[in-house]
């Protein structure tokens, strides 16, 4: 199976700036709860045009990020229709192969995947994020003396390999998940923001 997926990630998590996890260091709370999305401003999963689209994680880390064993919501953007869904989750179950699948090998189990509209906005460097009634973040940048964005590179772990990360805070971050046991409300904590590129030839 091919793909070829570019587009934009946001994500925050409940750690203090900047997350250990990007680094290869325990989280600051020794675990990590955290809410992440692709949008794919363009996307084709063998032949199946998929831009436009979102896919959205709520997760729970138990402890070193490169030890994987997280326990993961999967949401479908709920505006991908039947073919749309089925192409995504190949890929996202790892079952298409290439850098995602190298990505979700760190799951431990995946609770359920529900579909749920999904907003995702970046503008001037700020950026929201809305998972259905899950998942409500406002993040914005850090930024150098110059004006431009700060950006984390070569780190040990990402989840947008192989691109810079451009890291910030997030203004709120309102997260609540019965699976997951999470009920999180925080402020002026850890948000990246990025590009991304996933291809993979069958």
């Amino acid at each position: 199976m091919s793909y070829h997926l570019k587009g934009r990630l946001l994500e925050v998590c409940n750690c203090q700036v900047l997350c250990p996890c990007w680094v290869g260091e325990d989280p600051d709370r020794g675990t990590c709860d955290s809410a992440l999305a692709h949008h794919f401003d363009e996307g084709q999963i063998d032949g199946v045009d998929v831009s436009g689209l979102t896919l959205a994680l709520a997760v729970h880390i138990p402890g070193n990020v490169l030890d994987g064993n997280w326990k993961a919501v999967v949401f479908i953007d709920d505006k991908a229709n039947e073919e749309q869904t089925e192409a995504i989750m190949k890929v996202y179950s790892g079952k298409a192969g290439g850098p995602i699948a190298d990505f979700v090998q760190l799951f431990g189990e995946v609770l359920a995947v529900e579909r749920a509209p999904i907003q995702f906005d970046v503008e001037g460097g700020k950026g929201t994020l809305r998972i259905g009634d899950s998942v409500h973040a406002e993040l914005e940048p850090f930024t150098g003396p110059s004006g431009e964005v700060t950006q984390l590179v070569d780190s040990i772990f990402s989840t947008i390999p192989g691109s810079p990360a451009y890291v910030g805070k997030a203004l709120s971050y309102r997260q609540k998940s019965e699976r997951l046991g999470q009920d999180i409300d925080l402020e002026g904590h850890n948000a990246i923001q990025g590009k991304f590129l996933f291809e993979h030839a069958a």
